[in-house]
């Protein structure tokens, strides 16, 4: 077993850990009182009849600009 970890292994345990944090965002937002405070732009809850959905507008548009310079051979 190899002991030292790429830059490539290092990433996807961050993404992994960040696509957990957005699975868990709706349900966090409900208990935690304080959601609406943060700035619209870092996370976004929308609460309506129950129905919970919490976003990342940031988060979006940063993956949005990495999948064109991706796509552009950048």
């Amino acid at each position: 077993m190899v002991d030292d970890y790429s830059p490539f292994t290092s990433m996807g345990w961050v993404l992994i850990l960040v696509g957990v944090l957005f699975v868990a965002l709706p349900y966090l937002s409900r208990v935690i009182p304080g959601a609406e405070r943060v700035p619209w732009f870092i996370i976004y809850v929308y609460r309506r009849d129950g129905f919970y959905f919490a976003t990342s507008p940031l988060l979006i548009l940063i993956s949005l600009i990495s999948i064109l310079f991706n796509r552009s051979g950048r």
